[in-house]
């Protein structure tokens, strides 16, 4: 599996600096409330543009839930197919909060 980071708390809804994200690692973000509760996991080719795009775009499915964002951790997965599996597997086996299209538990 790949490799778990953490980025530090600034200003910017209250925790992360995007520069400290690879600008070309492909993998998994997990994003996180105050009490540790998995709220939503993405997978991305490009994590730190994608992670942006979660605060920025209008679209985004955490749009209305970016004030609990507490804590964000990227793993590193190069391979498109073990993303696809392993966003398939934390989404179920963490019951994260907002992401209903891969939901197998009930």
């Amino acid at each position: 599996m790949g490799q778990a980071v953490e980025s530090d708390l600034s200003s910017v809804y209250g925790f992360t600096d995007y520069h400290k994200i690879p600008r070309d690692k492909g993998g998994m973000i997990l994003f996180f409330d105050a009490n540790e509760d998995l709220l939503f996991v993405g997978k991305a080719r490009k994590l730190r543009q994608r992670v942006k795009k979660h605060f920025e775009d209008n679209v985004s499915p955490i749009k209305n839930h970016r004030d609990e964002v507490y804590k964000i951790a990227v793993i590193f997965v190069e391979d498109s197919m073990e993303r696809e599996i392993y966003e398939t597997y934390i989404i179920n086996e963490l019951q994260a909060k907002y992401n209903v299209d891969k939901v197998f538990y009930k």
